[in-house]
């Protein structure tokens, strides 16, 4: 029984919750343990409520949602707000925004990002209300059945302009923060491509195959081209732009339950145009 549940998609907490409660779990209509052998031809339910109040303290602020349904929301996430409550940002974060317009809205939703941007870094991120969607389209992630493709502007002109970085990424030794290529790095390789150039920056488009931890701010770095206004990797300039010019420019994926592919787009926010156009 536990393996036909986690097959379909449901969280192991998910699961856990259903075991629980009065007729959680049936096998042709009688109550069962996960443990029980499940033949052919049997019918299985579960009663799959796994939505729980979030602990994150909500606040009101304004969140641009390009789609939402039972399970998951599209967000474009402005620059300069952090996804989680932390040090800085305990007051106001992505999360404590959706779980205010979840009160709002009467919505019984938790705050399960299935991706995760840096601080400074706009644009589109995918948000599941409950445990089951986000265990679903984690499992997707890095798969045909989730793309994501991000620009940046970086400095100089990269050679060859279009190309793989294919380099290892750890944390630094003496940081908690700051990331670096090292050989006991776990595998990491970013997809980039130059589409247009100028004296002193370059617009990219760039693709991740994994998801480390500041996989672009890094690479970019490592290769001699980083990010403009990068503060941890490169030169910081707040006259120019204030935070790393990276931004989440178009995802794709697969509605977890119901299959529908969806697909969005975020234009280029005006600090980085900016850049552009010098």
């Amino acid at each position: 029984m536990d393996s036909i549940l986690k097959s379909h998609g449901l969280a192991t907490s998910a699961i856990r919750r259903a075991k629980r409660r009065e007729k959680g779990l049936l096998l042709d209509g009688e109550a069962i343990y996960t443990s029980y052998p499940v033949k052919a031809g049997q019918v299985v339910a579960i009663l799959c409520d796994d939505r729980a109040p979030s602990d994150i303290v909500p606040n009101e602020g304004p969140v641009d949602i390009l789609y939402e349904d039972d399970d998951l929301l599209v967000v474009d996430k402005p620059p300069g707000l952090a996804v989680h409550p932390c040090a800085g940002s305990w007051d106001d974060s992505l999360g404590a925004r959706l779980v205010h317009y979840y009160h709002q809205t009467g919505l019984e939703a938790d705050f399960h990002p299935v991706h995760r941007l840096d601080k400074g870094t706009s644009g589109l991120m995918a948000v599941a209300k409950h445990p089951s969607a986000q265990h679903v389209l984690t499992a997707a992630l890095h798969s045909g059945r989730f793309h994501r493709e991000y620009l940046a502007v970086c400095e100089g002109v990269p050679s060859p302009a279009a190309g793989v970085i294919d380099a290892p990424l750890g944390r630094s030794d003496d940081s908690y923060i700051r990331q670096e290529v090292r050989p006991d790095g776990k595998p990491a390789r970013t997809h980039y491509e130059a589409l247009e150039t100028g004296e002193r920056f370059s617009l990219l488009r760039l693709v991740l195959e994994t998801g480390r931890t500041h996989q672009i701010r890094v690479h970019m770095a490592y290769v001699g081209h980083p990010l403009a206004g990068d503060f941890l990797y490169g030169t910081e300039e707040p006259e120019l732009i204030s935070r790393p010019a990276l931004h989440s420019h178009r995802l794709e994926l697969t509605q977890p339950f119901t299959g529908e592919k969806l697909a969005f787009g975020s234009p280029l926010p005006g600090d980085m145009a900016k850049l552009v156009d010098q």
